[in-house]
């Protein structure tokens, strides 16, 4: 998946496949000195923050695809500002 705000790599990970995500959202376009990955799997199950590197003009991390069904995540910066894309979050189907 790809569009202005993330891009996932691949689109739909096999189950414990290594999933990159790329974040160049609000939280980036404001001049966020860090942001966090906030994430589980199916449906919020095993939460977990992993800090992000800033990379370009967004921030990227890796994690591994561990639940059955799909990944949920959203974002935070160093102010404990969100971005959870409109109170939607944002998933991604395990294949």
């Amino acid at each position: 998946m790809h569009s202005e705000v993330i891009e996932l790599y691949p689109d739909s990970p096999r189950r414990g496949e290594e999933l990159s995500i790329t974040y160049r959202g609000l939280l980036a376009q404001s001049g966020a000195d860090a942001v966090w990955l906030h994430y589980g799997f199916d449906n919020w199950q095993n939460v977990s923050t992993l800090e992000m590197q800033r990379q370009g003009n967004g921030f990227k991390c890796r994690i591994n695809a561990e639940g059955r069904k799909m990944v949920n995540f959203c974002f935070k910066d160093s102010a404990d500002h969100w971005d959870n894309n409109n109170g939607m979050n944002w998933s991604c189907m395990i294949r």
